[in-house]
């Protein structure tokens, strides 16, 4: 198993790295891993970034720990940036990572040249991937040798493919045994924290984008007073025929959409 070291200070984060410029730093969703956001980082460093896709703390190949909320992951991030000496950077979060992006912003304006926040809003959401960490549970890895077995044992609980898929990436060979790459447990008994509200009394004044899929429930117009109040510069698009994974259900708008935020927006 991999070691849990229960504590409150920074930890260092394992990472992905494309390209050469200014750097752009990329925050997955809950479950997920900086592997899920290669197409697109690759993308985008085209055009002048270097891209570091980051795995979060209790995901993919970073540590895991029992200390697990977003005041943790943002001084994760702000000790990435001091370990690999970046003064200012454009972040990029994902649901989860969104939301981490959002704390960092308000923490560390200083640190934050502009910020992008996938289909997530600031407030509180209740917690809703119960069938998900069932379907988790349910995999045996004492007697699971294949992901094609891991597989069926999801498919009792989560019908849509893409979204098993999505979860077996995170299945990988620790000897002669499967293994989750996210901490499972920790994960089962703070996801309450992963939808806690993001909040602060000073605001985030520079160029922001939020984006939703025009699918998804999970950034809806009530929700635009509440962003517009942390984050006034905020712009709001709309990712037409997407769901809560954008950059996937509708890539070249997606990677329109961020380039050209990029380049005309002005953190002056």
């Amino acid at each position: 198993m991999e070691p849990s070291y229960g504590n409150k200070m920074p930890l260092s984060l394992h990472f992905r790295n494309y390209g050469n410029g200014k750097p752009l730093l990329i925050l997955h969703g809950l479950f997920g891993l900086a592997d899920n956001w290669q197409t697109f980082a690759k993308q985008i460093s085209a055009e002048g970034f270097e891209v570091f896709a980051l795995d979060m703390r209790n995901h993919g190949s970073s540590p895991h720990t029992d200390e697990f909320n977003y005041t943790l992951m943002a001084s994760d991030l702000k000790f990435f940036m001091q370990e690999h000496q970046l003064n200012n950077a454009v972040v990029l979060g994902h649901s989860m990572g969104g939301k981490t992006a959002m704390q960092f912003a308000l923490s560390y304006p200083e640190l934050t040249d502009k910020l992008i926040v996938v289909d997530i809003a600031p407030h509180y959401y209740p917690p809703h991937h119960q069938q998900i960490l069932k379907a988790l549970h349910a995999v045996d890895l004492d007697t699971v040798n294949t992901r094609s077995d891991a597989d069926k044992i999801l498919a009792g609980y989560i019908d849509d493919f893409g979204t098993r898929q999505f979860l077996l990436k995170n299945l990988y060979w620790q000897g002669d045994k499967l293994q989750w790459r996210f901490n499972l447990s920790v994960l089962s008994e703070q996801i309450d924290s992963v939808g806690q509200e993001i909040n602060s009394d000073y605001p985030f004044l520079k160029p922001t984008l939020f984006i939703r899929g025009e699918k998804s429930s999970y950034i809806k117009p009530d929700d635009f007073d509440d962003i517009k109040r942390l984050f006034p510069k905020a712009a709001i698009a709309t990712a037409p025929a997407a769901g809560h994974w954008v950059h996937a259900d509708n890539p070249v708008w997606f990677f329109e959409t961020v380039k050209n935020f990029l380049q005309n927006s002005s953190s002056c």
